[in-house]
């Protein structure tokens, strides 16, 4: 058992550090560079450094990579440990979320130097047509199709056991990757919301990976959680970095990559509700959206569609005026409930 929780603590420990140290050096060049956003929702307007998520995606790999290293070395007939985790699945889970940071990371860095229009508001970040991003984030299913990753038998709620056969990697996986890397891009206006409602899902998918799920779906939450909490110290309220797409397709990439591998796809897609509902909401105005609230004077934010719902954030801004950090903390506790809500329906088998 000691055995087993090193292998998971010190490819986490190696994750959380180099997304420490990564994310200080990506503020310093990102700001030298120009890659950069204006901070709607403070008084100043502060500029901040943007692709915050190249951090985490790095984080991540070398978490998984130590992890590697020590079932290969000091050599592949005696390695420190015996691998219980499958290395081609952790390989493409690695290069399925650098690849698709990538993609991510071309929607940050195009930045104008005058204010240009974005989503219902002025900006100096322009990103990638909204068409051009499904067609792009399809890269970061191939590594994974190719392994042919997950099992094809799926338990569906009500429904029961359903199997796929050859369209599950195929079709329904790369389907997966692109909707859930698009919708969760959908919810990241305030500071520290989707870090901290990322790391709330991703250690879900860890506890459920122990008790339910595979070795393999350990792996990848608990690196992702490393590298989630390492980023949340830029990222929380005030914010010194924004995460960009480059964080949020990293995420949730990673967070369906552990679903598959994990073999928890049924509990997984309870805990990404909040982030479907995100997507049915701004399909409702063409994804022409803004999650972002208009400042008051007295500090809080002010939904920027009136009474009309079209985030999770617009909701809570309505139900309650507050301040940006509470939308943030309210958002989270939405997450937990939606955590809390996968574990009951497990309790009562029904996932």
């Amino acid at each position: 058992m000691a055995h087993t929780y090193l292998t998971i603590i010190i490819p986490s420990i190696i994750a959380f550090i180099v997304t420490l140290l990564g994310t200080k050096f990506v503020i310093n060049y990102m700001m030298e560079s120009g890659v950069t956003s204006i901070d709607h929702n403070k008084k100043n307007r502060p500029t901040l450094p943007g692709s915050g998520g190249i951090a985490v995606a790095f984080g991540l790999a070398m978490g998984i990579f130590t992890y590697i290293f020590g079932s290969r070395f000091p050599s592949p007939q005696h390695p420190l440990y015996i691998p219980a985790a499958s290395l081609i699945y952790l390989f493409a889970t690695v290069l399925s979320v650098v690849m698709i940071s990538m993609v991510g990371f071309l929607d940050d860095i195009n930045v104008k130097r005058k204010l240009v229009k974005a989503t219902d508001m002025m900006d100096t970040r322009k990103g990638l047509p909204q068409w051009q991003k499904p067609l792009l984030t399809l890269l970061g299913a191939i590594p994974l199709m190719v392994v042919n990753a997950g099992v094809s038998a799926v338990r569906i709620p009500i429904i029961g056991t359903v199997n796929f056969g050859i369209f599950y990697p195929l079709i329904i996986l790369p389907l997966a990757i692109i909707f859930a890397a698009n919708s969760f891009n959908l919810l990241g206006g305030f500071d520290g919301i989707s870090p901290a409602s990322a790391l709330i899902a991703s250690l879900a998918l860890l506890i459920y990976s122990f008790m339910f799920g595979t070795y393999t779906g350990a792996i990848i939450t608990a690196t992702l959680s490393a590298s989630l909490l390492a980023f949340l110290v830029f990222n929380i309220y005030p914010s010194k970095v924004l995460p960009g797409d480059s964080f949020t397709y990293c995420v949730g990439t990673a967070l369906i990559a552990s679903m598959v591998l994990g073999n928890m796809e049924s509990f997984g897609v309870i805990v990404f509700m909040p982030w479907i509902i995100e997507f049915l909401l701004h399909l409702r105005r063409r994804f022409k959206v803004t999650d972002l609230g208009k400042r008051r004077n007295d500090g809080t934010m002010e939904p920027p569609y009136g009474r009309k719902i079209y985030s999770w954030t617009h909701l809570i801004m309505n139900i309650k005026r507050c301040k940006e950090w509470e939308v943030t903390l309210y958002f989270s506790f939405i997450e937990v409930g939606f955590v809390l809500l996968a574990f009951a329906l497990k309790a009562a088998l029904l996932l």
